[in-house]
C-alpha cells in the first residue's frame, strides 16, 4: 500500500468518524453537562433543605446583603432543587442556567473566595477543591468550573433531548 493510498485511507476513517460525532453533538455534549450539573446543585439544595440556615454566619456582596439571610437561604435552596430538575429534564434551560450562574458568582464571592489577596499567586492559591481549613485561601476552583459548565446550556440551550427542544419544535407546528 504506497504512502499516498493510506494517507487516502486514514482521512476517509477521520472524516467517517467525526461526521459521527457532529451527527450526535446535538444530542449528548449539553444532555451530559445538565446531568451533572442537576446532581450537583440538587445535592447542595436537598442538603440546605435538611440542613439549618449558615447564611446567618456569612456577608453576601451587595445588593445581595440586602436580603434577610432567611430568604436567601430559600432562594438558594429554591434555585438548587427546581433548577436541578428542570436541568435534568432540560425545561427552561437558560433561564436555570442564568440563575445557577448567578447563585454560583454569589457563592464565590460570599463562601468561596479569598479572605484577603495582595497579589495573583496569593489570590491563584485559592483556586483549589478542599473543604475550607481555615487558611483564608478561599476554594473557588469547583464553583468557577460550574460557571463554564454553564456556558453552553446558556448559549446553545438544552440539545435535542430537552424538553426545551420539544417545545419548541411543537411550537413550531
Amino acid at each position: 500500500m504506497s504512502s499516498q493510498s493510506l494517507f487516502s485511507t486514514i482521512t476517509a476513517h477521520y472524516t467517517k468518524a467525526t461526521g459521527l460525532l457532529e451527527s450526535l453533538a446535538d444530542y449528548f455534549p449539553n444532555l451530559l453537562i445538565r446531568i451533572i450539573l442537576a446532581w450537583e446543585f440538587g445535592e447542595a439544595g436537598f442538603e440546605k433543605l435538611r440542613g439549618t440556615n449558615w447564611f446567618t454566619e456569612i456577608s453576601f456582596p451587595f445588593p445581595f446583603s440586602l436580603l434577610p439571610a432567611e430568604i436567601s437561604w430559600n432562594m438558594a435552596i429554591f434555585f438548587e432543587i427546581v433548577g436541578a430538575f428542570a436541568l435534568l429534564f432540560g425545561f427552561s434551560t437558560r433561564f436555570f442556567s442564568i440563575s445557577l450562574l448567578i447563585l454560583t458568582v454569589v457563592a464565590i464571592a460570599a463562601v468561596h473566595w479569598p479572605e484577603q489577596w495582595g497579589t495573583i499567586s496569593e489570590l491563584l492559591k485559592g483556586y483549589r477543591i478542599i473543604d475550607e481549613n481555615g487558611d483564608g485561601f478561599g476554594n473557588y476552583k469547583l464553583p468557577v468550573i460550574f460557571i463554564i459548565m454553564f456556558l453552553p446550556l446558556i448559549f446553545s440551550g438544552a440539545g435535542k433531548l430537552s424538553l426545551d427542544y420539544l417545545v419548541k419544535k411543537y411550537l413550531a407546528k
